[in-house]
């Protein structure tokens, strides 16, 4: 019998997510809270539902969304006030359609902004007390998936995201004045998508991975090369200090026995250079 997934918040990457997923041969659904965004996923081959997560409620066209194998969480929090209760009960409010549903297995999509900025490599375990509530909230939403006891789930931890249509370039083009010393903590959409798929096809679950390229180059030298093969305005750095963590992707690399596409951020650089890109 053919896998199901389903992949509730299929944007950016949750989408091309789906579509590798597809091509594995297994059955996949995807959520959206946009009627756009449910046109495009039809024409993927991807299952459409519409599925708006509320910390009140869950709105929702079909119920069978939840009638999974395997359910996959790519809904990050909302800028907004009061993120670090509305987050969580949203998790919350997820929670119960996986027990009533009685899915076994949750992949969560979380962040590395779960760890503080303590000038120094951290590993999984370090948390701490993040600095922004969007870090705080997620980390909270972790944790309510991890300690159940009724299913189990792998949280994945990304770096900041790179790849198709997300020109970094455009991140500091121009910007002046800011602290360029400290190490980036980034990951390309392909490693992200690969990372994940390994993860269900290899059955890893009960896991928290940090994944980030392995090497981590200076903000400076990243995102000025970033501009200047896009053409935009080169940055203009400062030798400032400010605090920063570097992201070890060792767990990862070593229970997948994963190999990075694109094992530093300067590579993709590369490649758009090669390529003449321009956005």
């Amino acid at each position: 019998m053919r896998t199901t997934i389903s992949i509730l918040g299929c944007g950016w990457l949750g989408t091309e997510l789906g579509r590798n997923l597809l091509k594995k041969g297994y059955i996949v659904k995807g959520s959206t809270g946009t009627n756009s965004r449910y046109n495009e996923l039809e024409f993927t081959g991807i299952q459409p539902f519409y599925v708006r997560v509320e910390p009140e409620a869950m709105v929702i066209d079909y119920f069978s969304f939840f009638n999974t194998d395997v359910l996959v969480i790519v809904i990050p929090p909302a800028r907004q006030e009061n993120i670090t209760d509305i987050f969580p009960a949203q998790i919350g409010k997820i929670v119960e359609q996986i027990r009533q549903m009685k899915i076994q297995k949750v992949l969560f999509v979380s962040s590395t902004s779960v760890y503080e900025s303590t000038n120094k490599e951290v590993r999984e375990g370090d948390e701490g007390i993040p600095e922004k509530p969007s870090g705080r909230a997620i980390i909270e939403a972790e944790n309510i998936l991890l300690n159940r006891q009724d299913f189990q789930t792998t949280v994945v931890r990304f770096g900041g995201l790179i790849g198709a249509n997300r020109n970094p370039g455009r991140f500091m083009a121009g910007k002046k004045g800011i602290p360029g010393n400290t190490p980036v903590n980034l990951i390309h959409r392909d490693d992200c998508v690969q990372i994940l798929s390994q993860i269900i096809e290899k059955e890893i679950w009960g896991e928290v991975f940090n994944a980030c390229c392995p090497d981590h180059p200076l903000k400076k030298d990243f995102y000025s090369k970033a501009a200047e093969v896009s053409d935009l305005p080169i940055p203009e750095f400062s030798d400032l200090p400010e605090n920063y963590k570097v992201v070890n992707s060792d767990k990862l690399i070593k229970r997948l026995e994963y190999t990075f596409k694109y094992p530093s951020p300067m590579n993709y650089l590369n490649e758009l250079q090669a390529w003449d890109f321009r956005i």
